[in-house]
């Protein structure tokens, strides 16, 4: 997927969370080895969301264990460098036929 459609996907998905009532905190995060696409707050938790998007297939399939680790990994140092400590969950968002989809707390 190319960085335009990316940024298209990831547009969508700040308005879908933002009418949940999500407060984005930071978009496309990035550290050494990894990036976050949306950082956001709910409810006293801090949300750390993956974005995904496709029309042959469900683009979460995409979000393999490694790139979960990766995103892990990421918001772990994020919570360190902002001095951080509250809880947090790792979500993902499916972006498919103008759709959005909210998968929240995913694990490996």
């Amino acid at each position: 997927m190319s960085r335009a459609k990316g940024n298209i996907a990831e547009d969508e998905a700040c308005k879908y969370i933002s009418a949940l009532g999500f407060q984005i905190i930071e978009r496309n995060f990035t550290l050494r080895g990894g990036e976050i696409d949306i950082i956001a707050l709910k409810d006293e938790i801090l949300h750390f969301i993956e974005v995904k998007s496709g029309s042959s297939y469900h683009p979460l399939y995409n979000i393999t264990p490694q790139k979960l680790q990766h995103v892990i990994n990421t918001a772990q140092r994020f919570m360190q460098k902002k001095n951080l400590d509250m809880a947090f969950v790792i979500d993902a968002i499916s972006v498919r036929d103008g759709r959005c989809e909210l998968i929240e707390n995913i694990t490996i």
